[in-house]
């Protein structure tokens, strides 16, 4: 028997989400601690940046949701386990947990689970499909939301031989640093983006679709302007509608309705982020359904921005309300009008205390070395067992 960790990562795609950005930082997080270190995935843009010397990459059509494919995967996966003495094999989504379930089974191996959303369970079939989230011997829960809405929701699944924990999810604060922003760079930004100098900056990041609440802060912006007679901003929604092009028209139509038209701009990808947060003022999190952690609040406070953000989720847990940033009922329009109108009247100063506040926040709790070691010591008890 290998003496060394061996993990495999399984994936469905890796992109820049938020599971996914986990699993690339974790599987070079291992490599550099002499672990052999393993992902399977069918693809994705992420790919590219993947040290090669350092972490193998398998692609296998583990995105499948077919029967016959994930059929297929278990005898893949089998295979890839036994010739890379693979001895802990964990999955990040669940079709390809199916897969990783029986092809442990079948080679002995340990299996670990990290449960990342809430999924939908409306059916005891489409339960049961999320329930093997919870058939590991470890599952981790990136969020204390998360763990509650296991226990709330999927107690008939839970066994006290297998473990349940919270690993906070974490990003990269050297990445997400105001002080590694080129001011070159955000000036070519903003003449890119057509943003006009002097005006008050709101960033609201995230993909164009329903839940994540892009209509609500449009909607806000109208009250903003109505209620509290602020005209000199420029909001920015950054995210692809990913072909919801009938949203897309939904959002556009609202705007014109409310002669928002040269108040807001969709821009549909930025490939650094960290410069894209820079040149806002306040990012807002508007979310109308519970976000499992809550990317954008940690990352806006990473980068020294005060956050805005619906109280929902894992924003309730990473965000400091009133001192890191604010919550407000995420249904509710006039609530966050309110809130961004709070900000716009703070001093630089004040805006600086808050950012400070919020780079100390995530610094002690959400840096992406201490999700990386809290995984791998997980990895070395099974290991020892």
């Amino acid at each position: 028997m290998t003496t060394k960790i061996n993990v495999l990562q399984v994936i469905p795609k890796l992109g820049y989400g938020g599971a996914e950005t986990g699993c690339y930082d974790i599987a070079h997080y291992l490599a550099e601690q002499d672990c052999g270190s393993f992902i399977a995935t069918s693809g994705g843009e992420l790919l590219k940046y993947i040290k090669k010397n350092k972490v193998r990459v398998f692609k296998i059509p583990v995105h499948s949701k077919n029967p016959i494919f994930i059929f297929l995967n278990i005898i893949l996966l089998s295979f890839l386990i036994l010739f890379n003495k693979i001895n802990i094999v964990h999955a990040r989504s669940r079709a390809p947990a199916w897969s990783c379930y029986f092809a442990c089974i079948l080679t002995n191996t340990h299996f670990v689970t990290t449960f990342h959303g809430t999924y939908n369970f409306k059916s005891k079939l489409k339960k049961f499909y999320n329930s093997i989230m919870l058939r590991a011997k470890l599952t981790i829960a990136g969020s204390n939301f998360i763990f509650s809405h296991i226990n709330e929701n999927y107690s008939e699944y839970l066994n006290k031989k297998k473990k349940l924990r919270v690993i906070f999810r974490g990003i990269n604060i050297d990445y997400f640093n105001q002080k590694n922003i080129s001011i070159l760079k955000q000036e070519r930004l903003k003449k890119e983006w057509g943003i006009e100098p002097n005006k008050f900056i709101f960033l609201l990041p995230g993909r164009l679709t329903y839940w994540k609440g892009q209509e609500k802060f449009i909607e806000s912006l109208n009250i903003l302007i109505e209620d509290y007679s602020f005209t000199n901003f420029q909001a920015i929604l950054l995210g692809s509608d990913q072909g919801r092009k009938v949203y897309t028209k939904k959002l556009l139509s609202l705007i014109e309705r409310y002669s928002l038209t040269k108040k807001i701009k969709f821009i549909p990808h930025c490939k650094e982020m960290p410069l894209a947060y820079s040149l806002a003022d306040v990012v807002v999190s508007a979310s109308t359904e519970p976000e499992a952690f809550g990317r954008v609040s940690v990352e806006s406070q990473a980068m020294g921005k005060p956050i805005i953000a619906s109280n929902l989720g894992g924003s309730k847990e990473t965000v400091l309300n009133k001192k890191t940033g604010f919550l407000y009922k995420h249904d509710d329009p006039r609530e966050l009008a309110k809130n961004l109108n709070t900000v716009i009247q703070l001093s630089q100063e004040e805006l600086k205390l808050i950012g400070n506040e919020g780079r100390k926040n995530v610094t002690k709790k959400f840096d992406v070395d201490v999700m990386c070691d809290s995984n791998l010591r997980e990895y070395k008890k099974l290991f020892k067992n």
